[in-house]
């Protein structure tokens, strides 16, 4: 990734600070970008090439403000990763609230496709580039019990938005692949990380029958950013312990 100029999403902590410094590590200037500044800065003394950049992907002039600090910084766009993301407490689809069902659905997909569009642009220009959308195993198979039917429709539709934009795009040098994660330690899962009854159920319906380590990403998320996933586009890299395999 020595050269490359990668934008992860959702990057204040997680699943996204770990992919920033993942393809940090690899040799990528990394340009990190989350709605909460105080937490981007607390990773600038480790990752000497990245730049922080305050961002809500759901307001049209961050998300443009965001490419540009990229690209002014930087000079370019190769790889962006649409990390940024959000679920809730378990709820019934009848007791959904409609205010979180239009919120996910701004953060997962539509802020999602509004960034792709602008960093897209960039790649597009050059005839290459790289676009990682997070989904999630929740995107191919339904959640319950863990009831939530905006985030499972928001990172469906993620996954065949990938297809979609993989299709339009792959013969004009842009790859566009998803990775969906099944169960990691992340701001989402922390309530379940040491609560006994959600770990039984991980380990009744996991065949691994464990979450996932944060490091155990690191080799999926290399593969489709960088050239040894140069014949592949338009697919989701499911890594889940064998989690959708039953």
């Amino acid at each position: 990734m020595t050269g490359r100029v990668a934008i992860v999403t959702g990057a204040s902590g997680g699943l996204g600070a770990r992919f920033a410094t993942t393809l940090h590590e690899a040799g990528a200037c990394v340009v990190r970008a989350a709605r909460r500044a105080d937490r981007l800065d607390e990773l600038r003394a480790t990752l000497p090439r990245s730049l922080a950049c305050a961002c809500d992907v759901t307001v049209p002039e961050q998300r443009a403000e965001l490419v540009a600090a990229a690209v002014s910084e930087f000079g370019t766009v190769d790889v962006l990763v649409n990390n940024a993301g959000m679920s809730g407490s378990a709820v019934t689809a009848e007791e959904l609230p409609w205010e979180r069902w239009e919120q996910t659905l701004a953060i997962n997909l539509s802020g999602l496709f509004g960034l792709t569009q602008l960093a897209g642009a960039q790649m597009l220009a050059r005839g290459r580039g790289v676009v990682i959308n997070v989904a999630s195993v929740f995107g191919l198979v339904a959640a319950s019990p863990v009831n939530d039917a905006a985030y499972t429709a928001s990172k469906g539709a993620v996954v065949n938005l990938t297809r979609e934009l993989a299709a339009q795009w792959a013969t004009r040098g842009v790859r566009v692949n998803a990775l969906a994660p099944g169960w990691f330690p992340s701001e989402m899962t922390a309530g379940m990380v040491h609560d006994e009854r959600s770990q039984q159920y991980i380990r009744r319906f996991c065949p691994m029958r464990r979450m996932g380590h944060e490091h155990e990403l690191d080799g999926a998320l290399l593969f489709l950013a960088s050239d040894a996933s140069s014949y592949y586009t338009g697919q989701t890299l499911t890594v889940d312990g064998g989690w959708t395999a039953r």
